[in-house]
């Protein structure tokens, strides 16, 4: 089935479209570090012509412990994701966690994202729904591809048509995810664009006792997989230096890496699309 195509000011999601790059840090650390990494992949997306959404999470608030960082707050971290949005003239997106903060949220996202513990919340997805903003909705874990017909029925129960689902990996025994990539064709199936998040697909939620762990070696694999599958979108989370990163350092990818998966993703992606 070909998909709609969802509009995100300058970037075309879906169609048959080559495919977007939704990327950056877990979480906004600081104004430095957030701007530093966008203007870092504004470079490498305008450099290979790759349709770019900047990401970053003003709040987590699904954190492992009471004690990790969380972000900067709502406020705050909407401040900084305008100014890039503003500087560098990219859609930015980020994760709404209440009913209370989407109206607050939607005066500066491109795309309200709906975390994958709450892709089922009715009132969340509802409230998404009727700002008229893309929405992004993480397939839970605990969910299986035909059930994200339900929610994508749910956000068009408001008129809105700017749906993205994103597979994220499902649970396998404790503390571990696992990819099964005929979710992508399945959810595909609703008529949606479909995003493959590499980076959270190898997380291990809770596998360091007090903090999640991952395997980022496996990222560039389950991206390509991912591409070949005919993805529309790939969500990377990426830091400077993952080892001090502080939320989901174990399966960010490496900065200095992305541009060479970029490359690799783009020559599998061509392939596939002129093959439709």
């Amino acid at each position: 089935m070909k998909n709609k195509i969802v509009q995100i000011g300058p970037v075309t999601v879906g169609g048959g479209r080559p495919f977007v790059l939704i990327a950056g840090p877990c979480v906004i650390e600081s104004k430095a570090l957030s701007l530093s990494v966008a203007r870092a992949l504004r470079k490498i997306t305008g450099e290979l012509k790759i349709p770019f959404i900047f990401k970053a999470s003003y709040d987590k608030a699904n954190r492992t412990s009471v004690q990790s960082f969380r972000g900067l707050g709502c406020s705050a971290g909407l401040s900084i994701l305008a100014e890039i949005k503003a500087q560098l003239g990219v859609p930015v997106l980020s994760d709404v966690h209440s009913v209370e903060e989407i109206e607050e949220a939607a005066q500066v996202l491109d795309v309200i994202q709906v975390p994958a513990f709450l892709c089922r919340q009715t009132d969340l997805l509802l409230k998404a729904g009727k700002t008229g903003k893309a929405v992004n909705v993480k397939k839970g874990q605990f969910l299986a591809p035909w059930d994200m017909r339900q929610v994508v029925k749910k956000i068009e129960s408001t008129g809105n048509r700017r749906i993205l689902l994103t597979e994220r990996g499902t649970s396998f025994g404790y503390n571990t995810l696992v990819s099964d990539f005929r979710s992508l064709s399945i959810m595909r199936e609703t008529g949606y664009p479909v995003v493959f998040d590499a980076t959270h697909s190898v997380q291990q939620p809770g596998g360091l006792a007090t903090a999640s762990g991952g395997q980022s070696e496996y990222i560039p694999l389950l991206s390509r997989a991912a591409v070949a599958a005919g993805c529309d979108a790939i969500f990377l989370e990426v830091h400077p230096d993952p080892v001090k990163a502080l939320s989901d350092g174990p399966n960010m990818l490496a900065l200095s890496r992305v541009k060479a998966l970029l490359q690799d993703l783009q020559a599998i992606d061509r392939i596939i699309k002129r093959k439709r």
